[in-house]
């Protein structure tokens, strides 16, 4: 595993050759690309690309997901998930954009984000229990709209509300 960073505007790229499994979490936004053989969770901000060579078995949370080697699990990219020509993915895939290049295979099924989220969708996106999610909308530490009986959340405001730490 190699740490290379660029002095461009905060640039930060970490390159993984190596064979690993576990979970990682990055706090920070990352230009993170996977080249070896990963297992395991994975919750990154940035871009995550899997490259050619790369097989990743995992559960993946990230903003923007590029795959072009192979991989399975699933999937939670808050911004777009794109599939390149050499792409071959078994996938349960939640994202506001998808991209399939002709010749990527794609197995799997697919849930398009909204703009908005019902408390079921934001729990979901969150990873948290629905009773949070609730209590959250309920005492206004979550950006909320009241809409009759039930609660309606905002994606651009939820992703800035994430963007800004008050997730805790």
């Amino acid at each position: 595993m190699a740490l290379r960073d660029r002095h461009k505007a905060e640039e930060k790229i970490l390159d993984v050759d190596a064979a690993m499994s576990g979970s990682l979490v990055f706090r920070d936004a990352v230009n993170l690309r996977i080249n070896g053989k990963f297992d395991g969770t994975l919750e990154t901000k940035g871009t995550l690309v899997i490259s050619q060579t790369a097989v990743v078995n995992a559960h993946i949370v990230g903003d923007e997901i590029v795959v072009a080697g192979r991989l399975k699990g699933e999937i939670l990219a808050k911004q777009r998930l794109v599939l390149l020509p050499s792409a071959v993915v078994e996938v349960k895939v939640r994202t506001a954009k998808l991209v399939v290049n002709e010749g990527a295979v794609f197995e799997g099924v697919c849930h398009m984000l909204g703009e908005h989220f019902n408390v079921d969708e934001l729990a979901k996106y969150l990873e948290v229990d629905l009773s949070l999610i609730n209590e959250w909308a309920t005492s206004g530490k979550v950006p909320a709209i009241k809409d009759g009986e039930s609660w309606k959340f905002e994606r651009k405001s939820i992703d800035e509300w994430i963007a800004a730490g008050k997730v805790r």
